[in-house]
């Protein structure tokens, strides 16, 4: 019979010193938009995978993805201006 043993270091591989930096914790913030936006999206796909598509079905579709095109175009205007390097 052979044992499972779990490896230490993978068990606690996250150190301390491991954790995000504060610069890393405002780029997900900045970042948090779009990701609700692409997350809406995903959402939305998945409603339409088992579906006929209707009307309404795809203009929630290309509702979302405006969405999350005009979240990109927000982000990448803030990086280009300088305000997030």
């Amino acid at each position: 019979m052979e044992h499972i043993v779990t490896v230490q270091e993978a068990v606690t591989a996250f150190a301390p010193f491991m954790e995000p930096t504060d610069a890393e914790l405002d780029a997900i913030e900045r970042e948090a938009p779009l990701i609700d936006a692409e997350l809406e999206l995903l959402d939305v796909q998945i409603a339409l995978l088992d579906r006929p598509a209707s009307a309404l079905g795809m203009r929630r579709l290309r509702r979302a993805a405006n969405k999350v095109l005009a979240e990109r175009a927000t982000l990448a205007n803030h990086v280009t201006s300088g305000e997030a390097a």
